[in-house]
């Protein structure tokens, strides 16, 4: 009987269990989604975060045939959750809903992840403007009037944000900038708390995600004063842009995306980039983000990072312009 060798029977034993395995990988990315997908949304329900994500999980469950379950994971302006989604395995079934906070904690917070090297690009779900609006009792029913208070009554005016570090914070720290008005800040853990806090009273003005603040606008328990895109919100179109309204050059946007766990097999992202993107051009989704105040807009998983870089450096120079520093 001949004699085996002892190396080439471990070698061949090991050559055998990678060919295995990169079979079973490769069946197992063809088959995915095999169970539900968890769909983890860093903030409290009811904000712009919340709003997209469960729009885009209805269809994208739809699509693959299993049920993509929203998990809000809220606290630390949206590092908690998005801290989860890193550290979860890299299989398909976690995934993140990233927005401007992503791109702004980095300057902030120090992270116990690092946003370019935790995950991996899945897609780009859209954006939209930022809405300037008041509680009903403040006496501003423009821009040039809020900041006309706002110099009259320095260090009075209270504004809430979603949190230290998101969008909300660094774009009214710009519009004060610009503006050379100082307004108290007050940070809360999602645009729905911050929102209730304005409508109430609690606070006076809120630079809320359009997509969470335009059912209170419409059923006018807020007041918009401006909207912050570069034109006119499409679902507003009588209201005017801040630039328009009295600081030129001010523009700042939200934009949301998905991610997952770096490391997420190039075929399960793919996969889902398609299928997303799918659910983003059907009319009735087009529609329904539209009038919240999203504009769709489907990019590839390379897109999406290089927006997240483009963000976050375009972050890094308004933070020095704002005087915005880390804790």
């Amino acid at each position: 009987m001949p004699h085996t060798c002892p190396l080439l029977a471990r070698a061949c034993a090991a050559a055998f269990a990678v060919t295995s395995f990169a079979v079973h990988a490769a069946s197992s990315d063809a088959s995915y989604p095999t169970r539900p997908i968890r769909l983890v949304v860093p903030f409290p329900p009811a904000g712009s975060n919340d709003i997209v994500g469960r729009v885009v999980a209805a269809g994208l469950g739809e699509r693959l045939g299993k049920q993509v379950v929203v998990d809000n994971r809220a606290g630390g302006n949206s590092i908690i959750g998005t801290d989860i989604v890193a550290n979860a395995p890299p299989d398909g079934y976690t995934l993140l809903v990233i927005s401007t906070s992503f791109t702004t904690n980095p300057i902030i917070h120090k992270l116990p992840f690092d946003p370019l090297k935790a995950f991996s690009w899945v897609a780009f779900l859209g954006n939209g403007p930022n809405v300037l609006a008041v509680n009903n009792s403040l006496p501003a029913n423009s821009v040039k009037e809020l900041v006309a208070l706002a110099k009259a009554k320095p260090g009075q005016l209270v504004y809430a944000s979603t949190g230290v570090g998101s969008n909300a914070h660094f774009g009214t720290e710009l519009f004060k900038y610009m503006t050379g008005t100082n307004m108290l800040h007050v940070p809360y853990k999602g645009g729905g708390p911050a929102l209730i806090d304005t409508i109430s009273g609690q606070t006076q003005i809120c630079l809320s995600s359009l997509i969470q603040a335009i059912g209170h606008i419409r059923s006018g328990r807020l007041r918009a004063l401006a909207t912050s895109g570069e034109k006119r919100a499409l679902t507003l179109p009588d209201v005017p842009t801040i630039a328009e309204a009295g600081v030129p050059g001010y523009a700042t946007a939200n934009w949301w995306g998905v991610a997952a766990p770096r490391g997420t097999s190039p075929q399960i992202v793919q996969k889902l980039n398609r299928e997303i993107n799918a659910v983003l051009v059907l009319p009735a989704v087009e529609k329904q983000l539209i009038n919240e105040g999203a504009e769709p807009t489907p990019k590839t998983p390379g897109q999406l990072g290089t927006h997240v870089s483009t963000e976050m450096a375009k972050w890094v120079k308004i933070a020095k312009i704002a005087g915005i520093k880390g804790e």
